[in-house]
């Protein structure tokens, strides 16, 4: 990437974010562009790993990834396996995290503007950079759509998370 198109990545975000990055062996090599993108748009990133293609297990990362989100310590996280599905399920298990596992522009627009969704997840075999790219910055200039409905239906997941706690 030159330097004109890093100064092009910079000026289309309003809004620099604190993000959460994890990844494991598959996603590793897409979440390393994925960081340097997020970087060279302004943005602080905190890298949970993996630091390597090198076998290792999803769980850990997409628990520490979901548990900065759902702290406040960070505004949102990104997530990145072979399909994307094992760090969404992962992550899920937080409670106040909300990743979703989106593929196209729309899905992503739709978990931001109606669910609030805090963490996305990627499949590396599914997406390649650009791609990816693009999705992340669709989740990250989204706003959530605070009206009534979606208000009411995020207070009914956080209250059968307090439920499930108490259990």
């Amino acid at each position: 990437m030159g330097q004109d198109s890093r100064f092009a990545v910079r000026q289309r975000f309003r809004t620099r974010m604190m993000i959460a990055l994890g990844a494991d062996h598959a996603g590793f090599f897409l979440k390393q562009a994925i960081r340097l993108r997020l970087e060279a748009a302004g943005h602080r990133v905190i890298d949970y790993g993996s630091c390597s293609a090198e076998s290792c297990d999803y769980p850990d990362f997409a628990i520490a990834v979901a548990r900065d989100v759902a702290a406040g310590a960070v505004e949102r996280g990104i997530l990145v396996c072979a399909t994307g599905v094992g760090m969404s399920i992962a992550a899920n298990k937080v409670p106040g995290a909300r990743a979703a596992l989106a593929f196209n522009e729309e899905e992503v627009r739709l978990t931001r503007a109606h669910n609030d969704a805090n963490v996305l997840a990627l499949g590396a075999r599914f997406v390649g950079e650009d791609e990816a790219w693009r999705l992340i910055e669709i989740f990250l200039e989204t706003p959530f759509d605070a009206s009534a409905r979606h208000v009411r239906r995020l207070e009914k997941i956080a209250a059968l998370e307090r439920q499930h706690q108490e259990a």
